[in-house]
């Protein structure tokens, strides 16, 4: 039999290490041998003895060129510095992805980010005990004792707002007190376990069983509200661990509890020893999968094809994957590779000669195990990079749904435009995974220079006919449409061709700002956005269509809300469906308005969750007869309709806009002080992003708590910068501030971008904020100046501010204005044409 094939298909493979841990600079006190072996202390002086060790040696000073001894490879990693062994070792280890567990103590350890210079793209994996314990080693924001209710509410908010930003979590219970979770850990028990946690002192480290236990619980709360894979530290390990207790079957009790049951769990380490155990777990419960790293390579040959074979005895072969468990060094990335592609050869050879597999169904489960099933699960988007590899069948579980893939017959490709509204291209999905989800679908340069009113490029944009992008799927925002069972929808990125980015995309231009913001100040700005849209209903009136409030009830009505309740539950469960949290609804002011606050993230997500939103709402409005409308300004004698923004700012999963003390000045950091004074200051020009339309100023005006005036108050709603103490947030300190003029027509994506690069220019200029108005701006005409009256002045105000020009991008910002420019011609000229907005928005 021929195995030609397979080889080269296993060789050339750019795969997904789906666990891994951080590289250390070369003079950490992590000593290389350390990354050769488990054993630590005395036992280490026997690791040169093992077989996996001595072959390991071998295989990297062959790599290298030097003499097979620790010495020679300590010395020339040495004379060669990091930089260029990790590229050596990176490159031949053919890895497109690594997934990164960073809670493993590492002296000098390098952050997730500098991983990148190797790969395509790094995935964060939060080890959900760490979190625990850096939370424990913190103080109460009111100096006091931690309660367990305490704790468990920071745990859930840190996990919870850093949810977005990885892709999976992990537990080591195993190694602390085993895997026999106790899915029901009773309150008593866990707040023994903090006391006893706590009297040992700090740093704390978490071995009490209960507390563990509880901890785990409301992790795997998170895992599936954020649709998460949680990762399980099973077999053996460093010796901490007793291996009796990491037997995964101890884990049955938690895999019955049908609370939990779409949570995917992945099994580590092969659960050596215990593979059979695993696998037999993989067979039985529809929620369980495989990782073989560690076995590989730390075992012998035989040890690892052997653990392999008793992984894929009973498992599917779509539930069993590949890492390296790579740790400290990027040797240990390359030998994972290399051996791993070596054993699943042998292996899948071997099947094809029992007649298990063809050679066609062989290639097709290489492909799963080294990339495909990790892609799916852990939701990936690398493009182009897996070169060869054709996206298989999937199993519906992956993917976290049940309705059968075949079923599923179109797929849309979502965007949002300069004008901010929402687009979409509909492929059907046999042609989305044959061709757009690597090669995307293509679209005109004019996309990106479209008005409100005219669906042809502006004069001014530099944006014509001519010329074609790629809508590139972000598998990312892969989600089931709830309100139409037989389509799924996905938000793309622009692109000039796959994997180059276009300087025009939306979703781009704020992703390199919130990067600007982290890599220059280590700092991520969270958002939470509150909707507020009419609802209405169409009436026929001496034969022309007219479309009117569903009520006139008052603000915050019983009554009101009554009357759509039914409708408003449906909505939740679609956004509940889509991961997009919501925190409360309630009627607004206006004749059928209502308001709906979405839960904070981090800000690229929070744009995505809001374009989701308008989505929801206004298809299941549809649904019921009714039209939803996001415009400012629906009717000039009613309420206006904002799209309210609350921002933080987060450091390493804490909030640090919040003062660290009574003594600051207005209950906010010095961070929190310069980046709101860089809003404020920029505030005039943010408009133009964050109020897009003519109709948007019509809006923003005195007494409507829209925010009229360039100042800022502590809980003003007529101020357009509101610093907010919500509830749990100690009296004298704020955990957020609120920007009122933002609406439903602004791209989400370019307002938040323009938000941070003015805070960022006020970071870097330390800039302060002057005294807060307490009271209405109104009263203080003379005093404080007026914020842009029209779209015309915000536009002003842009073209001078050359600082977000430059930021955000010169040539986004000339297309922007162009845009602006032709709404401002447009409504001018036509005064009533705003009442079609409603279709728009």
């Amino acid at each position: 039999m021929e195995f030609a094939e397979l080889r080269e298909a296993i060789e050339k493979m750019r795969v997904v290490d789906s666990h891994a841990h951080s590289i250390v600079p070369l003079d950490s006190s992590f000593a290389f041998i350390n990354s050769l072996s488990e054993a630590t202390g005395d036992a280490l002086s026997f690791a040169p003895y093992s077989l996996s060790f001595k072959r390991n040696l071998r295989e990297i000073a062959e790599f290298y060129g030097t003499e097979s001894s620790l010495d020679a490879v300590e010395q020339y990693r040495r004379l060669s510095g990091l930089q260029a062994i990790s590229s050596k070792c990176f490159k031949a280890a053919g890895i497109s992805t690594i997934l990164i567990d960073d809670g493993l103590k590492l002296d000098m350890k390098h952050d997730i980010q500098w991983h990148e210079n190797f790969v395509t793209f790094v995935g964060r994996i939060l080890r959900i005990e760490s979190l625990a314990e850096e939370i424990l080693n913190g103080e109460m924001p009111d100096g006091s004792n931690w309660t367990l209710d305490a704790f468990t509410e920071t745990f859930l908010k840190s996990l919870r707002s850093v949810a977005n930003e990885i892709v999976g979590l992990k537990s080591i219970a195993a190694c602390r007190s085993g895997l026999e979770i106790n899915p029901h850990v009773a309150r008593e028990d866990a707040e023994i376990g903090l006391s006893e946690v706590l009297q040992r002192g700090k740093p704390v480290r978490i071995t009490n069983k209960s507390l563990i236990d509880h901890i785990f619980i409301h992790g795997l709360e998170v895992a599936l509200q954020f649709d998460l894979p949680l990762q399980i530290h099973t077999g053996f390990g460093d010796k901490d661990l007793d291996l009796q207790l990491a037997n995964p079957l101890h884990l049955r009790t938690l895999l019955e509890d049908k609370r939990f049951s779409g949570c995917r769990i992945v099994l580590l380490h092969a659960s050596y020893p215990f593979s059979k155990e695993a696998s037999y777990l993989a067979s039985i419960y529809p929620q369980v999968y495989l990782d073989f790293g560690l076995a590989i390579p730390k075992l012998s040959f035989h040890g690892m094809i052997s653990s392999v074979k008793e992984l894929l005895e009973l498992a599917p072969i779509k539930k069993v994957m590949f890492s390296t468990d790579a740790v400290a060094t990027p040797e240990t990335y390359y030998l994972g590779a290399k051996r791993a592609r070596e054993v699943v050869f042998s292996v899948l050879r071997d099947s094809c000669i029992d007649h298990d597999l063809s050679i066609t169904e062989a290639i097709e489960a290489s492909k799963d195990i080294f990339a495909q099933t990790a892609i799916q699960l852990y939701k990936i988007n690398i493009g182009e990079e897996l070169v060869g590899l054709k996206a298989s069948e999937s199993p519906s579980y992956v993917i976290g749904t049940n309705v059968p893939e075949h079923s599923v017959s179109l797929v849309r490709i979502l965007w949002a435009d300069a004008s901010g509204q929402h687009r979409c291209r509909v492929v059907p999905k046999k042609r989305f995974n044959d061709v757009v989800r690597k090669n995307g679908v293509g679209l005109t340069f004019a996309c990106m220079a479209m008005s409100s009113a005219v669906d042809g490029p502006a004069d001014e944009t530099n944006l014509t006919g001519t010329g074609e992008i790629r809508l590139m799927p972000d598998l990312s925002t892969w989600k089931e449409i709830p309100w139409k069972k037989q389509e799924e929808m996905v938000l793309a990125d622009m692109h000039l061709k796959p994997g180059d980015a276009w300087e025009y995309c939306p979703r781009e231009a704020l992703r390199r700002v919130s990067k600007v913001l982290k890599n220059e100040f280590n700092l991520v700005m969270n958002a939470g956005f509150e909707n507020e849209f009419y609802l209405l209903k169409k009436l026929e009136r001496e034969g022309k269509e007219d479309w009117v409030p569903i009520d006139s009830k008052p603000y915050c009505s019983s009554s009101g809300f009554d009357a759509i309740s039914t409708l408003f539950q449906e909505i939740v469960a679609a956004l509940n469906s889509l991961n997009v949290p919501v925190e409360q609804m309630h009627a607004e002011a206006g004749n059928g308005q209502y308001e709906m606050a979405l839960g904070y993230t981090a800000c690229t997500y929070a744009a995505d969750n809001l374009i989701f939103t308008r989505e929801v709402v206004r298809a299941i409005a549809n649904k019921h007869g009714l039209l939803a409308t996001f415009v400012p300004k629906y009717a000039l004698d009613d309420i206006g309709s904002g799209s309210h923004v609350h921002l933080s700012l987060w450091q390493n999963g804490q909030n640090v806009f919040q003062a660290s003390d009574a003594s600051s000045q207005h209950g906010m950091s010095t961070v929190g002080e310069e980046f709101m004074a860089g809003v404020l200051d920029h505030l005039p020009s943010i408009l133009a992003f964050t109020a897009p339309l003519p109709n948007s100023y019509d809006r923003i005006q005195p007494n409507t708590w829209s925010g009229a005036y360039q100042c800022w108050g502590k809980e003003n709603r007529e101020a357009p910068l509101r610093t907010a103490c919500p509830p749990g947030i100690p009296n004298g300190f704020v955990s957020n501030f609120e920007i009122k003029s933002f609406d439903g027509c602004a791209n989400p994506h370019l307002g938040l971008a323009a938000i941070i690069a003015a805070g960022i220019d006020g970071l870097r200029r330390h800039l302060h904020l002057p005294q807060p108005i307490d009271a209405n701006p109104a009263t203080l005409e003379g005093k404080l100046s007026r914020l842009p009256k029209s779209l015309s002045e915000s536009l002003e105000a842009l073209q001078k501010d050359n600082f977000l020009k430059e930021l955000i991008g010169e040539k986004l910002v000339v297309a922007i204005t162009g845009v602006r420019k032709a709404e401002i011609e447009y409504y001018s000229k036509n005064k009533e044409a705003y009442k079609q907005l409603i279709h728009h928005y």
